[in-house]
């Protein structure tokens, strides 16, 4: 998994609309981007929600929100229309952002093993380097903003 200290690649993918999605997009800015396993999913919905649910606080104090999952951009618009989310959600289809990140890998299920997104926060300074990462152990779906801004 990237580490604090770590400076990370400008484009990172495209959104859920296929537009490209960059970090000198947001000029001044610190981004969250969070990495969660899948849209429409009850933790992921719950993560998702809570950070739009305190998305002004989070803009007031600086940050950026940008999403991402494995999952294809037509699911991606759906979880945005269900749930009104204000922030953009990238389609990493091809695993190149999860696998670049360290968030994918195995994962197990009721004895099942199978591949998968580690749910994980990277806070990201205005010069494009990680300041803080919250690890898939720490992440608490439903308070997840506070978490970004404490």
């Amino acid at each position: 998994m990237i580490e604090p200290g770590t400076k990370i690649p400008d484009f990172l993918g495209l959104d859920q609309d296929g537009r490209e999605v960059r970090l000198s997009d947001y000029p001044g800015k610190k981004i969250a981007l969070y990495f969660y396993p899948k849209d429409m999913t009850s933790g992921c919905t719950a993560q998702a929600c809570n950070l739009r649910d305190n998305y002004h606080e989070l803009l007031d104090a600086g940050y950026q929100v940008i999403g991402v999952s494995v999952d294809p951009a037509e699911s991606h618009r759906k979880f945005i229309a269900k749930n009104s989310l204000p922030f953009p959600l990238v389609s990493d289809v091809d695993h190149k952002l999860v696998e670049q990140m360290g968030v994918w890998g195995e994962k197990s299920m009721y004895g099942r093993k199978y591949m998968g997104t580690f749910r994980t926060t990277f806070i990201i300074d205005s010069d494009g380097t990680v300041e803080r990462v919250i690890t898939p152990k720490q992440v608490k779906t439903k308070i997840h903003a506070s978490q970004i801004l404490g």
